[in-house]
């Protein structure tokens, strides 16, 4: 995993997927177009989830990085932020932020169900085509 940072010291490109966009120089997020209420602690901890999609953050990663908590430090604050952070993606929630049980959290782009799958068409150059 590459290093965690959050990115204030050059520029990053806003995210955006059909739910969700966050503007890191605005330090704005959005969710369905509705600008989202978050607090400081809230959009840090998305933010660093978002920079780093599809990596597994250690939950000292998380603490060290957002609160400045170094790995001798047992509390709840990480679960209660995300737990917060959850209620206010709604029904997206269990799609972006995944716990990964003993190590930390992942975030996962949003990805629309696919219903129909494409027909793989044979080649005609195929061996017994």
């Amino acid at each position: 995993m590459g290093s965690l940072q959050t990115g204030t010291n050059h520029q990053v490109m806003p995210y955006r997927d059909e739910h969700l966009s966050l503007d890191f120089s605005q330090q704005a997020a959005a969710l369905d177009a509705e600008r989202m209420t978050l607090t400081r602690k809230e959009y840090d901890l998305l933010a660093l989830l978002v920079q780093h999609a599809g990596e597994i953050i250690p939950r000292e990663a998380l603490l060290m990085q957002v609160w400045g908590y170094g790995a001798e430090i047992r509390t709840r604050t990480l679960d209660v932020h995300v737990r917060r952070l959850r209620k206010k993606l709604g029904g997206y929630a269990d799609q972006y932020i995944e716990t990964i049980f003993g190590i930390g959290y992942r975030f996962q782009p949003f990805h629309a169900p696919r219903f129909f799958q494409p027909q793989v068409q044979k080649s005609p150059f195929a061996i017994g085509a």
